[in-house]
C-alpha cells in the first residue's frame, strides 16, 4: 500500500473531503487503481429523481478516475433488509412495512424496486458498478463481523445487540455539529463583550449584527449539511434578529436558552436502556411473539442485522480496509455514514474510518422542499419521461450544478436542459461522418440494468478513457486541457458542460479531431452525444393524444397541400397538429417535435 502519485498526465485531481472539509489531492490506496463504494438505494418503494442525483454524481467520479487513467473497482450496494423507517433506531423496518402494506412478499417487494431502480440507471446512462452488493447476500459475514467487535464495542440489550459510541475516538467528527456550537460560543463571548459599548441603542446594535452574523453561519452550514434540524434553529434566532429594541434584550436571552436546549437534544431516537443516546444497532432481534419474512439466527438471538452494518462489511469483503472513496447523500453525513467510521474503527482496531475520502453529493429539492420517499410523493424519472423528457436531460440538468451544490427541480430547468442537450447533439449530427465509415465510440459502457446480481459480480470493470484520445491540433488540445482541470478541480461540472459547447460550437478543425475530442469529453460527461440523434430525443408524452404515424400522414398531407398551394389546407392542418401538442419545424430535417409542458 503506497500514496501512489496518478498515472495519467494532466492536472492533479482535487477531491473535497467531507471528513477533513478540505479539497485535496486525490492519491490513491493501490497504484494506478482506485476503489469506490457507493451507498445505493433502500429497495422498499421506488428511486426519485433526488435519489438518482447521488448515483449521477458517483457515476460521474467514476468516470472522471477512469478518465485520469485509473483502474476503476466501483460497488454499489442494494438495501433490503436492516433500513428503519427512522435512519437511527426507530420505526419498522422500511421493507417490512412496504411488504405488509402490499400483501406481498418481502423478497418480491426487493427484486421489483431493485429492478426499477436499474432501469434508471440504464436510462441515466450511468455504468455499471463492478460489484452490485446486495445485503441479504452478507447476512453471514455480518453477523460474523458483529462477533469480532461485540466483546470490546457493543452490548446486548432485549431488542438487540448495541454499539457504543463511547469505544471509538472522535465519535460524529464527519457530522462536525461542534463547529456549530463553537460558533455560537463565539457569539456569547461577543455577546459579553458587547456590554462594555456606551449607549443602549448602540448596545443593542451591536448585538443584533451578532445575530445577523450568526444567522449567516447557521446557512452557511445548513448549505454543507442540508438538514431540516438547522432550519429550525435559524427560526429560533431571527426572532431575535427582528425583535424590536425595547424586546431585542429579553429576544436575544431566549434564543441562546433555546439553542442550548436544541443542541442537547439528541440526535437520534432514545431506545429503552441504550447507555448513550447516539448508540446505534448492530442486531436487532425479533420481539417475543413476532414472526418477520426476514430474519436470522444469530448469537444475540433471532433478527435482522442493523443498516448500518451491511456498507461496513461489504466495503471491506469486496474493496479492502482502508479504499479509496465512499459516496454517499448528504443526508448520510449525519447518522449512517458516522456510524459506518465507527464500526470500522471497531474492526480495524484503529482510528482508521475505513475510507480515505468520504463525499457527498447534496440535495435535489423542489419548491416545496427536498424530496423524500417517506412522504410518499415524489418525482420519479419515468413521470419525467411519460411527459416526453429524455432522462439524459435530467443527467445534464443535475450536470449545470457543481454536486455539493443545491439542485432546485423545476420543469423549466428541465426544459432549458432539454434543449441544451438537442444543441449538442445537433453539433454533432453536423459533423462530416468518420472518415473510416465507423461511429466514434466512448467509454461510457452503456449501463444497461442487470436482471440479477448475480450477473454483476464478477464483471470487470469498464476500461479507462484516454485523457488525450487523438493527435489534436492546439485550439483542441487547449479545450481539452481546460476541461482536465476542470474537472479535476472537485469535479466542476458546470464548467466543464461549457467547454463540451465551445467543442461542439468550434469551427475549421478537422472534423475526426473534433469529434475525438467530444468523445473523450463526454466519456466522463456521459452524455451520449455522439449516439444519440434529435429524433431519440423526441419522446411521445403518455398523454399524447395523436401517433408518431399520424402525424407524419398529416405532415404528409400538408407537404402536398403546399405544393398545391393551398395554404389553407395547409394551414389548417398545422393547426390540427399544433392543438394535438405538436410543434411543426417548416425548414428543419427533423420536420417536427413535442411541445412539452409541466
Amino acid at each position: 500500500m503506497t500514496d501512489a502519485p496518478s498515472p495519467a498526465s494532466g492536472a492533479p485531481l482535487k477531491l473535497f473531503n467531507s471528513l477533513t472539509r478540505k479539497l485535496e489531492e486525490f492519491r490513491p490506496v493501490h497504484p494506478g487503481e482506485a476503489r469506490v463504494y457507493s451507498c445505493g438505494p433502500t429497495v422498499y418503494n421506488y428511486p426519485h429523481i433526488g435519489n438518482m442525483r447521488a448515483y449521477v454524481f458517483a457515476d460521474t467520479l467514476g468516470r472522471t478516475l477512469s478518465f485520469k487513467g485509473y483502474k476503476l473497482t466501483h460497488v454499489i450496494n442494494i438495501t433490503d433488509v436492516g433500513h428503519l423507517t427512522d435512519d437511527a433506531d426507530a420505526g419498522e423496518d422500511k421493507l417490512e412495512k412496504a411488504a405488509a402494506e402490499k400483501a406481498q412478499s418481502i423478497w418480491d417487494i426487493a427484486r421489483h424496486y431493485t429492478e426499477a431502480y436499474w432501469a434508471d440507471v440504464k436510462a441515466l446512462n450511468i455504468r455499471q458498478p463492478a460489484h452490485w452488493s446486495i445485503a441479504t447476500d452478507y447476512v453471514p459475514q455480518m453477523i460474523e463481523f458483529a462477533k469480532a467487535i461485540a466483546d470490546k464495542h457493543c452490548y446486548e440489550l432485549d431488542s438487540g445487540l448495541y454499539f457504543n459510541t463511547k469505544t471509538v475516538p472522535d465519535y460524529g467528527r464527519l457530522a462536525r455539529e461542534d463547529d456549530l456550537l463553537a460558533e455560537m460560543q463565539k457569539l456569547i463571548q461577543r455577546q459579553k463583550a458587547a456590554k462594555d459599548i456606551a449607549g443602549a441603542k448602540e448596545r443593542i446594535d451591536a448585538l443584533r449584527k451578532l445575530v445577523i452574523d450568526f444567522i449567516a453561519v447557521i446557512d452557511d452550514f445548513y448549505k454543507r449539511k442540508s438538514l431540516k434540524k438547522y432550519q429550525s434553529l435559524r427560526a429560533i434566532w431571527q426572532v431575535a434578529a427582528e425583535a424590536s429594541e425595547d424586546d431585542f434584550p429579553a429576544a436575544l436571552q431566549r434564543s441562546l436558552n433555546e439553542s442550548r436546549a436544541f443542541f442537547k437534544a439528541p440526535r437520534v431516537e432514545p431506545v429503552a436502556g441504550k447507555r448513550n443516546d447516539e448508540d446505534f444497532a448492530i442486531w436487532r432481534k425479533t420481539p417475543a411473539g413476532e414472526t418477520r419474512q426476514m430474519e436470522w439466527d444469530s448469537p444475540w438471538g433471532r433478527g435482522a442485522p442493523g443498516w448500518h452494518l451491511e456498507c461496513s462489511v461489504m466495503s471491506e469483503a469486496l474493496l479492502g480496509f482502508p479504499f479509496d472513496i465512499h459516496t454517499g447523500g448528504i443526508d448520510h453525513r449525519e447518522i449512517h455514514h458516522p456510524n459506518e467510521i465507527a464500526q470500522n474503527q471497531a474492526h480495524s482496531c484503529s482510528a482508521d474510518s475505513g475510507a480515505r475520502f468520504w463525499m457527498h453529493n447534496n440535495f435535489l429539492v423542489e419548491r416545496s422542499g427536498k424530496m423524500s420517499k417517506s412522504s410518499g410523493e415524489f418525482l420519479r424519472l419515468q413521470l419525467l419521461i411519460d411527459k416526453g423528457y429524455h432522462p439524459l436531460a435530467y443527467r445534464l440538468m443535475c450536470l449545470q450544478a457543481h454536486y455539493r451544490s443545491e439542485l432546485e427541480f423545476s420543469w423549466e430547468g428541465l426544459g432549458a436542459a432539454l434543449t441544451r442537450l438537442k444543441r449538442l447533439v445537433m453539433a454533432v449530427e453536423k459533423l462530416d461522418p468518420p472518415r473510416n465509415g465507423e461511429v466514434a465510440s466512448r467509454s461510457d459502457d452503456g449501463g444497461g440494468a442487470r436482471p440479477s446480481a448475480d450477473a454483476a459480480q464478477d464483471r470487470p470493470p469498464p476500461p479507462p478513457a484516454s485523457p488525450i484520445p487523438l493527435p489534436v491540433p492546439g485550439r483542441i488540445a487547449d479545450l481539452l486541457a481546460k476541461f482536465d482541470a476542470a474537472m479535476s478541480d472537485d469535479l466542476n461540472t458546470p464548467v466543464a458542460l461549457t467547454l463540451l459547447e465551445e467543442a461542439a460550437a468550434m469551427k475549421k478543425v478537422d472534423a475526426d479531431q473534433k469529434r475525438a475530442a467530444l468523445a473523450a469529453m463526454d466519456a466522463v460527461l456521459g452524455l451520449n452525444i455522439l449516439s444519440l440523434s434529435r429524433a431519440d430525443l423526441r419522446i411521445r408524452p403518455r398523454a399524447a393524444t395523436i401517433t408518431e404515424v399520424e402525424i407524419e400522414e398529416i405532415l404528409t398531407r400538408r407537404k402536398e397541400a403546399r405544393a398545391a398551394k393551398d395554404f389553407a389546407t395547409s394551414d389548417k392542418l398545422r393547426d390540427e397538429l399544433i392543438a394535438a401538442g405538436v410543434e411543426v419545424m417548416d425548414g428543419d430535417p427533423l420536420g417536427w417535435d413535442w411541445r412539452l409542458e409541466a
